[in-house]
């Protein structure tokens, strides 16, 4: 019997890829990961920190960011009841992936804008 064909190696990269970019895809989820990384941690400064982000939408990914153990939502039962949001001990795993976008990204518009 031949080995295993081609694609289907390929199909074996792919999935964790796809899997990955799942969780981070979309319009909204790598800027409400980073702002909450780089210390943004109430509603309205998250939201203040991403210009067009409706409260919506940005409640919709945060929860979602929850369900994939990216932020932890915390509650403080003060008066007002105080809500922040954190990065997971796991989030800090996505900042090798973020820092290597950043790299990529930076080389991929002097490669198009280069004369």
């Amino acid at each position: 019997m031949a080995g295993k064909k081609p694609y289907l190696s390929c199909l074996d990269s792919v999935k964790p890829v796809r899997d990955a970019l799942d969780v981070i895809n979309g319009k909204w989820k790598l800027p409400i990961i980073i702002s909450v990384g780089v210390g943004n941690e109430r509603f309205t400064d998250i939201q203040e920190s991403i210009p067009g982000i409706t409260p919506k939408a940005m409640a919709k990914e945060l929860k979602e960011l929850e369900q994939h153990k990216l932020l932890e939502r915390i509650v403080t039962n003060d008066y007002p009841v105080k809500i922040t949001y954190k990065w997971t001990p796991y989030a800090h795993t996505l900042t090798p992936v973020i820092d290597a976008l950043k790299a990529w990204g930076i080389k991929h518009r002097e490669e198009l804008f280069k004369n």
